[in-house]
């Protein structure tokens, strides 16, 4: 099963060398053939390299005739270089079968790419985060980390399905709502929250990502157009009033009333304070259950964690919720049967 993966740095500068040695070094005990872009490890200001350099790069990526285009790690930079993306070049990599995956401020690339070509691209892991996550052994050796346990096995699950176009699609459970959340969070098609309430999606567009990075799209042509979809949504370090801001934002500009399903992911990395007075995640979840027809669902296991699964932005999907069970089918990416 031996693919080749082509490795660039579209957004942030790659601090954590020792990680992307790490990923590199797995995915080609994988069997995997790693190629990196010649402009991989750059660095200008925060950014990998200057716009011009991470443009040329995601031009290299999509000429590599890989398998996979993965991209080092997110942080910040793919919105500011948005007019300038090869995008006709990107979308007949796709259609040739290059796979292009990431997460966080990928979420621009993939919104845009999606809202200028309708191409698909897949939302998963990046290598420093993900292949390149510290273990035991790698902590002995004096290379970093505390013990991570290495990458998640469910992740690397998903992405060999991925590479082996098996994926059809991922399953998971909601979490129990507390019968104060129940109360809270009021009547929802005249069925409470927290009880069985099963009903499906067919063939609706999935799209979304990580809510700032979508949010800072909007207005503008990049992002996309997208009504009777599945949107889903993740963060990291954002106190939960700030999602809600955004969310708020969502609201308000009707993208989230347009949709069949809204799905949060994972909300991680943030401190609530005693001036919050139970002011909570949950507490959002709650409020924007009570502001919308449509069902709001949680638990996604995709996000800033280990533990995530690789969804394809653009494509489009059954979701079957039968109580707290939720399917998410999206049949096989390519025929290869």
């Amino acid at each position: 099963m031996k693919k080749h993966i082509y490795i660039y740095s579209p957004s942030g500068a790659v601090r954590d060398k020792a990680a992307f040695r790490r990923g590199v070094k797995r995915l080609q005990a994988l069997g995997h053939e790693v190629e990196i872009d010649e402009a991989a490890l750059a660095s200008h200001q925060r950014f990998a390299g200057d716009d011009g350099t991470r443009l040329a790069a995601i031009g290299r990526a999509a000429a590599s005739g890989s398998d996979v285009a993965m991209i080092s790690r997110g942080g910040y930079g793919l919105t500011r270089i948005l007019p300038g993306l090869p995008y006709k070049q990107v979308a007949k990599a796709i259609e040739r079968g290059t796979h292009f995956v990431g997460l966080s401020d990928f979420t621009a690339f993939q919104l845009a790419v999606l809202a200028r070509t309708g191409a698909s691209t897949w939302a998963g892991p990046s290598l420093c985060e993900a292949f390149g996550a510290s273990d035991q052994a790698d902590a002995a050796d004096g290379q970093g980390g505390a013990g991570q346990g290495g990458p998640d096995e469910i992740m690397l699950a998903c992405f060999e399905d991925l590479l082996l176009g098996q994926g059809e699609g991922t399953g998971w459970r909601q979490p129990r709502t507390a019968p104060a959340d129940i109360v809270a969070a009021g009547n929802w098609h005249g069925r409470r929250l927290g009880e069985a309430a099963n009903f499906k999606v067919d063939h609706a567009p999935l799209w979304g990502g990580n809510l700032s990075v979508l949010c800072s799209l909007m207005g503008s042509p990049y992002f996309p157009a997208v009504q009777g979809g599945i949107l889903f949504l993740e963060d990291v370090a954002e106190h939960p009033y700030r999602i809600e801001r955004m969310l708020t934002q969502l609201l308000h500009a009707g993208v989230l009333a347009q949709q069949k399903a809204i799905v949060l992911g994972q909300f991680t990395e943030y401190k609530t304070v005693p001036h919050d007075r139970g002011f909570r995640l949950q507490s959002v979840v709650n409020w924007l259950r009570s502001q919308l027809k449509v069902p709001v669902l949680t638990g996604l296991p995709f996000g800033h964690v280990p533990t995530k699964v690789l969804l394809p932005v653009g494509t489009h999907c059954d979701l079957l919720v039968q109580g707290r069970d939720v399917l998410l089918v999206w049949g096989h990416p390519h025929n290869d049967d």
